[in-house]
């Protein structure tokens, strides 16, 4: 059984009988009051945020996980079908536990899965993915003088933010964490 000076950022537990990821992990020690930990945890199985305080050494459970990266195949209703490239099973995965970098991905894209046995439990999108912009508006000639942004939509159907000079038909990287333009990609 491990305690509360094991826990760490990202790792899951089992928390009131439900498996959840620690998001946020911190040690805080107020005034002449004891010692505890202020948790935010994401639940797996619907994705909604739960914080708690824990005693300091207090007992909890760690849940062991393990990570795949799989090929990003196809969209099926509200999962995503991804495939396993070492032993070509296919598996669905709910499209909340990619969070806001859902909509940046295309097929054959590689993700990371996490699993608890044949369960998934988490996933990650790529932190950086490169689209074709599909349509934005031209620029006003003359209008460079300040960091003006403006929306552009691209191939996976998403609209981002990014600088004047872009425009359709060119490829950009974008950061799927954030859903922000980075760079303009050539060839």
């Amino acid at each position: 059984m491990a305690t509360t000076q094991d826990i760490s950022n990202g790792m899951f537990i089992r928390y009131n009988g439900e498996l959840c990821q620690i998001i946020e992990w911190q040690h805080r020690t107020p005034g002449n009051l004891r010692a505890f930990y202020q948790a935010r945890m994401r639940r797996v199985k619907d994705g909604k945020l739960a914080e708690n305080r824990f005693r300091s050494g207090e007992e909890v459970i760690i849940v062991r996980v393990e990570t795949h990266e799989l090929q990003y195949l196809y969209e099926e209703g509200d999962s995503f079908i991804c495939m396993n490239n070492e032993t070509y099973d296919q598996v669905p995965i709910p499209k909340f536990m990619f969070g806001d970098g859902a909509k940046f991905m295309k097929e054959g894209d590689v993700v990371l899965v996490s699993f608890e046995g044949e369960l998934p439990i988490g996933a990650q999108a790529p932190s950086h993915v490169v689209l074709e912009v599909t349509y934005s508006e031209p620029g006003v000639r003359g209008d460079t003088a300040t960091n003006t942004l403006k929306p552009a939509t691209v191939e996976t159907g998403a609209t981002v933010m990014v600088p004047l000079f872009v425009e359709t038909g060119e490829k950009i990287k974008i950061d799927t964490r954030s859903g922000e333009y980075v760079e303009r990609v050539k060839g």
